[in-house]
């Protein structure tokens, strides 16, 4: 019998027990790019993953396909949970402090370094993620100014730099050890967000463009 084709842009419907697969190799793989960067050999990435090495192959053929995977749903995590936070929040200062605090859990400390050196920053579905991710946040930070909680002088860019900076691991040490301290630095740093402020920020506020246009940089230094 002759093998069914697959139509050239239709992605095939995967089996359950494969969805999983794919689930877990992203989940280990966004764990392991925290840890130790996008160059973490893929072996470790299946091994936390409890699958053999054979199967992250066959879901990711190379390093390349995998970290645009987990850029993907990295972005598209953060931008459903942002969401269903500013739906279900009381305020929009405390829809954004669950924004941040979620920051952690989703790994955005890992986008940089990925987006700078792995990703086709013009990518359809790049620009897409982003827009939306983008959109949501401004909102947020937008309800929380008119409001009159948050100060007036951030900007989103502002939010992103805090959160990821905050959430990436110390050099030498233990994530367990520094996840123990993250989320309480976040909250000394978002009290310190709340208007009205006590002092003038040097500089203007930070755009989301602003972040993307440093990690570019950071790519280009590197080179």
């Amino acid at each position: 019998m002759a093998t069914p084709t697959v139509a050239r842009g239709v992605v095939p419907r995967l089996r359950a027990d494969a969805t999983r697969n794919r689930e877990r190799i992203v989940a280990a793989a966004q764990e392991a790019f925290i840890e130790f960067g996008p160059d973490v050999p893929l072996d470790e990435i299946a091994r936390r993953a409890g699958i053999g090495n054979a199967t992250l192959y066959r879901h990711f053929p190379d390093r390349r396909d995998l970290i645009r995977s987990v850029v993907l749903s990295v972005l598209a995590t953060m931008a459903d949970e942002a969401k269903a936070i500013m739906d279900d929040a009381p305020d929009a200062f405390t829809a954004l402090e669950g924004f941040v605090h979620g920051a952690v859990e989703w790994k955005v400390g890992a986008l940089c370094p990925m987006l700078s050196e792995w990703m086709d920053l013009e990518e359809p579905d790049l620009l897409a993620a982003r827009d939306r991710l983008d959109t949501v946040v401004a909102g947020v930070i937008d309800r929380a100014q008119t409001e009159g909680s948050l100060r007036s002088d951030v900007g989103a860019g502002d939010i992103m730099i805090i959160a990821s900076q905050i959430a990436r691991p110390l050099p030498g040490a233990a994530p367990a050890d520094h996840v123990y301290f993250v989320h309480r630095h976040l909250q000394l740093v978002l009290d310190g967000l709340r208007a009205p402020q006590r002092s003038v920020l040097p500089g203007r506020p930070a755009t989301l463009d602003d972040l993307r246009e440093s990690c570019v940089a950071s790519r280009t230094r590197h080179r």
